[in-house]
């Protein structure tokens, strides 16, 4: 069926006639003037992809009509141009894909069809992690290891980079996935299929929103969500309301990209942006370099909203040259976001479209920062961080408390390392990590840390052998001009060696910490710190043994680690004391942002990437050596504990199950407010006495072989174990915490995996209660797959993260919301009543329904399929069922 708005197609240059692109200009509507830019690359998809089948003509009235249709709950689809997954999410992704091949050729059907049709960008970065720090061949020790325990996994991806067209796989040791789009895959234009499109991009990791920071929109969705994308289904969304976001002023000289996104986090969380975009416009943005925004739009999923929208300017298209991108290529994008009006001038305000929502922030009024100790919206003034953490200390158990009795906020315990004598107390650090693609992207702060390190050395400081310290650069590019301009030793004498090429400590893959450390820390029942240059500081996500964790810009993780502990005013007291007896303050040794603009200009430039990415996908020889099949169907290995068969396709048939009520259903778990994907999936360590350790050991591994769960995601097996298995999980039938619950038929207390068993084996469905922002985190699919495989048939909550919500629904179960004004406490649930939801035959997105308890009370709540295709999805039993359904009738 031929496309409606042929007639607004023509040439970008008349010499390439078969070069071309929609010219939405050409649509002479007024409304297009006035979109934020933002929506205008989800018209110009719609526009591209409108056929009467995928995209329909009203679908595209739908968005240009966004300023009146945006409150009304309007679903369009979108088409985006590129899906980017990264080897923890995409190990289940390409599992899936297998699985599906063979449900495929049972049900009769093409199981090639079972294929990415758009391009799909797999960067290995999880599986590393710190084993090794503080000695010269630590990434090359980390490195090794790395192969040594994910050689399994390795092979099954290289097997689908060979079965799968469309699918590129970046090897291990290659950088972080967010980074790598930043500085190598992201187009900003696309010229594919003879057409000029604006680069657009969906990823299996929250943090995809970071690639909004150069002006192509994305986001993450979960790992279900994508692989209906890489088969060519369209994501089903509602219109989104867009907060415009207006910079004002300039930073202060001593302000990094780190304080300005922490400030903007808080302020966020406050106004309340989830399931909305954010677009950024205003003078200050012009400011900003695309390294600042790239740090700025990676928070995006920690202040909630689904993007966080930078327009392409110049500053943008300089920053293609700068990264060694083709000039020529460069210079099309140029003149086609120049052509269709999404070129910005942010010092123009004329320019300014429409918004749901201004807010502003005077970028002036920023001051150093970090956040913490459990929430990445928890922002602190560096200025106030002792005062605020001593005040945590005696405050009650929850975000901003840890409930020490007073008698013991000062107690020191004392221990031996390597010879030397040390003492640990509330708030020392034991853990210093620059790491995450957040700050390591930005060459300014990485410059910065670097420059304050060579000033620290010269001053005769130095940091305490006992703290893991670390350097896990996003791209071998960082460390290139770090060495180029000659900081890295400086780096290294502080105990900052590379470590790794990947995410590490930001998701947990911190490794360990010396014994005599972690035993005086239990000794001492201590509030041990970590601080970190990452995203996220979820309680037991940086590591079992820091009970605080801060998020902080590079060069304050350097002086925290000199300081030794979080309880230091650095005006008022020294970082240290020299050989010489005397005092070096912070701001002895903090570099000025010209000495860091100096260093950037002469060392951060184009033949560095270009060296670089040139070589990505071949450098690293253990990879190369890797031996894969090249059969299109994968055969299963029942000795693995890696990579299993999932059940989710049992039994599947063509037929269509009618959905049914759930009959007096037991709640497995009941939560308070925040429960994040760590709680309910944790990608960490395996605990020794957790059911997935059982069934590790039962298979004939040690312990030293158990990996992490996130190592495991292509097992259900394990991952069902794994499913509430963190330790820091607060459930209300529990008065402590840990990953146990009361199974009710025989009032046990026992492990959440082992409870469910028992509710299974008698056939009793199970529910979950939460508060609000249910399923904040990471865009795991396995905390909606988990749940799924423990008998999880529906959850009821205040409010759910966008993303996991989008994963609930992708797997057949049903997320129920409490009616405005109502939660657990109002209507007096206990969770301990059994629980009968109704499931009426016809059904409606956002339609409420009735909930009877056993107790013969009854009450309502929203069924939160919010777009008819998301109901389409639930009668099939999931996204992935429906997709199975299309691809074999």
């Amino acid at each position: 069926m031929s496309n409606p708005f042929e007639r607004i197609v023509e040439p970008l240059d008349p010499k390439q006639p078969l070069k071309k692109f929609f010219n939405l200009n050409k649509l002479e509507d007024v409304r297009y003037a006035r979109l934020p830019f933002s929506i205008r690359v989800l018209l110009e998809a719609a526009i591209r992809n409108c056929d009467e089948f995928l995209v329909k003509k009203e679908d595209v009235e739908n968005v240009l009509n966004w300023k009146v249709v945006q409150h009304k709950n309007v679903e369009v689809p979108f088409k985006p141009a590129r899906v980017i997954l990264q080897d923890f999410t995409g190990v289940p992704a390409v599992v899936d894909f297998a699985a599906m091949r063979d449900a495929v050729k049972k049900l009769g059907g093409d199981p090639e069809k079972i294929n990415p049709i758009c391009p799909a960008d797999l960067v290995i970065d999880h599986s590393i992690q710190v084993d090794f720090n503080r000695r010269p061949d630590s990434l090359q020790k980390n490195q090794d290891l790395e192969f040594e325990r994910n050689k399994e996994r390795f092979e099954f991806l290289k097997w689908g980079s060979r079965a799968f067209k469309n699918m590129r796989i970046i090897p291990p040791g290659s950088g972080i996935i967010h980074q790598v789009n930043l500085e190598y895959l992201a187009r900003v234009v696309m010229d594919q299929d003879g057409y000029y499109y604006p680069d657009s991009v969906v990823g299996t990791d929250s943090h995809t929103t970071m690639i909004d920071g150069l002006g192509v929109l994305g986001w993450g969705v979960g790992g279900i969500e994508a692989e209906a994308v890489m088969l060519g289904q369209p994501i089903s969304m509602v219109l989104p309301q867009v907060v415009g976001y207006k910079l004002l002023g300039n930073p202060q000289s001593l302000v990094t990209s780190t304080d300005i996104v922490l400030t903007i986090t808080k302020h966020l969380r406050q106004v309340g942006v989830v399931g909305k975009f954010v677009e950024f416009f205003g003078p200050g943005v012009a400011q900003l370099s695309i390294a600042d925004r790239a740090t700025i739009a990676n928070m995006c999923p920690e202040y909630g909203a689904t993007a966080a929208y930078f327009p392409v300017d110049d500053i943008s298209i300089g920053y293609l040259i700068q990264t060694g991108r083709d000039k020529e290529k460069v210079m099309c994008t140029k003149k086609y976001l120049e052509a269709v009006g999404m070129l910005r001038d942010f010092k123009n305000s004329s320019q300014d479209p429409d918004f749901t929502q201004v807010v502003e922030l005077d970028l002036n009024t920023v001051v150093p920062c970090c956040s913490g100790p459990k929430r990445p919206q928890d922002k602190v003034a560096v200025s106030d961080m002792k005062k605020d953490f001593e005040t945590c200390l005696g405050a009650k158990q929850g975000f901003k408390g840890f409930q020490i009795a007073p008698d013991r906020h000062n107690s020191i315990v004392k221990f031996n390392f390597e010879g030397c004598n040390f003492e640990l107390a509330h708030g020392s650090v034991v853990i210093a990590a620059i790491t995450s693609c957040t700050n390591t992207s930005n060459p300014s702060v990485m410059l910065g840390a670097g420059l304050l390190a060579k000033k620290a050395v010269e001053a005769g400081l130095t940091v305490k052998p006992y703290i893991k310290t670390s350097l896990s650069p996003g791209s071998g590019v960082v460390t290139y001009y770090l060495r180029e301009s000659g900081v890295m030793s400086y780096l290294s004498q502080l105990g900052f060696d590379v470590v790794g090429y990947g995410c590490m400590t930001c998701i947990g893959n911190s490794g360990p910490l010396p014994e005599a450390v972690v035993e005086a820390i239990t000794q001492g029942d201590l509030v041990a710190v970590g601080v970190l240059s990452g995203n996220r500081n979820f309680e037991g996500r940086v590591h079992p043994n820091t009970r605080a964790n801060y998020l902080a810009s590079p060069p304050l993780v350097i002086a925290y680690a000199i300081a030794g502990t979080i309880r230091i005013d650095f005006e008022k007291e020294p970082l240290g004391i020299n050989a010489s007896g005397k005092k070096i303050f912070l701001k002895d040794i903090w570099p000025t942002r010209n000495e860091i603009q100096a260093v950037e200009r002469q060392f951060v430039i184009p033949g560095m990437f270009k060296e670089v990415y040139q070589k990505i996908e071949t450098v690293n020889e253990s990879w190369n050596a890797l031996d894969a099949p090249s059969d299109k169907l994968y055969t299963w290995n029942p000795k693995s504990t890696y990579i299993k068969s999932p059940p989710f396709f049992d039994g599947l048939t063509l037929a269509l199950q009618k959905p049914k009520t759930i009959e007096d259903a037991y709640v497995l778990l009941s939560f308070g407010d925040s429960v994040t994907t760590d709680h309910i999936s944790p990608a960490g360590n395996i605990a020794r006495n957790s059911p997935a350790a059982r069934y590790l050991t039962s298979r004939g591994l040690t312990p030293r072989e158990f990996n992490s769960y996130g190592s495991r995601r292509g097992n259900d097996a394990v991952m069902a174990r794994g499913t509430f298995a963190n330790i820091r999980l607060v459930n209300k039938f529990i008065d402590k915490q840990g990953p146990q619950t009361v199974h009710f038929p025989s009032g046990e207390i026992l492990d959440v995996f082992d409870a469910a068993e028992r509710y299974k084996q008698a056939g009793h469905p199970l529910i979950v209660l939460a508060g609000k922002e249910y399923g904040a985190g990471s865009s795991r699919d396995w905390a909606a797959k988990g749940p799924f495989l423990l008998g999880v048939k529906a959850v009821l909550a205040e409010s759910y993260e966008r993303i996991h919500r989008s994963n609930l629904v992708g797997m057949g179960v049903i997320p129920l919301q409490y009616l405005p004004g109502e939660d657990a406490g109002t209507l007096g649930l206990t969770g301990r009543e059994r629980y009968t939801i109704i499931i009426p035959d016809k059904l409606k997105p956002q339609m409420n329904v009735q909930i009877k308890l056993d107790t013969g009370k009854t009450f309502h709540a929203v069924m939160r399929f919010d777009t008819d295709v998301e109901l389409t999805y639930f009668h099939n039993g999931g996204i992935l069922n429906y997709m199975i359904r299309k691809m074999a009738s």
